[in-house]
């Protein structure tokens, strides 16, 4: 049945094209908080995703203590992988982090992979994106090669600004890193998705499949999720019901819904009717 959709789905659908790449799938999942690699592998498998985002600052670290380790258990040759520059909390330091995401995918053999999520948190309490650090590191990384996908809050204008300096994609968030309470934001997240020339990657919030494809169905380009599929009790049936949340969401935004009516319309027509 799946392989029927996405058959269906491709003949009216293009691919997710962020800077040089193109995408088949529009779920991209994060890889923290899973309870080992194989569940990881696992839920990664499930969710056919194309697009793997990594912490880069966890990787090093997990490289250092001798734990096991993402970068060396998944295979790069049918992943992409996406550094992130999670825990910088200013825009010197997400720089730096971002040349280290560089080497890192470099080393798996992705040469031409220049792609970095941006994130630069300074709020420690609710981890809401700092919008002045993300837009001074957006700006030099880009600048200086980067193919930079900023995360941010749903804020149309500085998505705008964004956009207008070079970045390849807009991630603003539906709610909270990590609270699982959905889109909290929907007319502006609708105001971002009806500006902008990029794609927008909707961030952070998503807490099950009906949400993901709630976040399709109002335009977005691609849902981004970690939390939701890890924190379930059973994370790789999460992974498959996120896949078919997005296919879903995606097929019925392309389809382009009923209008509204105010009043009841009858299903059968009223036309040849056989009255008693």
């Amino acid at each position: 049945m799946t392989s029927k959709l996405l058959s269906l789905l491709r003949s009216f659908d293009k691919p997710l094209n962020i800077g040089h790449k193109s995408f088949n799938s529009r779920l991209i999942l994060g890889t923290g908080k899973f309870k080992d690699l194989q569940q990881t592998q696992a839920s990664i498998n499930v969710s056919s995703v194309d697009i793997v985002t990594v912490s880069v600052r966890r990787a090093k670290n997990a490289k250092y203590m001798g734990k096991s380790n993402l970068i060396d258990g998944l295979n790069w040759s049918k992943l992409w992988l996406l550094p992130n520059t999670a825990g910088c909390t200013t825009a010197e330091e997400a720089i730096r982090t971002a040349y280290l995401g560089r080497e890192m995918v470099k080393k798996i053999g992705q040469l031409d992979n220049n792609f970095v999520k941006l994130e630069v948190i300074s709020d420690p309490k609710y981890l809401l994106p700092d919008p002045l650090g993300t837009l001074k590191a957006a700006e030099y990384l880009v600048k200086s090669g980067f193919t930079v996908l900023p995360y941010i809050n749903s804020d149309p204008v500085l998505a705008k600004h964004l956009e207008d300096i070079g970045c390849s994609a807009i991630m603003p968030l539906g709610s909270p890193i990590g609270s699982g309470k959905g889109l909290q934001n929907i007319q502006n997240l609708q105001i971002l998705i009806e500006n902008a020339k990029v794609p927008v990657i909707i961030d952070a919030g998503i807490g099950t499949a009906s949400e993901a494809s709630k976040a399709m169905e109002i335009g977005a380009s691609a849902v981004l999720l970690n939390t939701a599929v890890a924190k379930a009790s059973f994370p790789y049936l999460m992974a498959g019901a996120m896949n078919l949340g997005v296919l879903s969401g995606r097929m019925a935004y392309l389809a382009r819904r009923m209008s509204l009516q105010d009043k009841a319309i009858p299903s059968s027509p009223l036309r040849g009717m056989i009255y008693s």
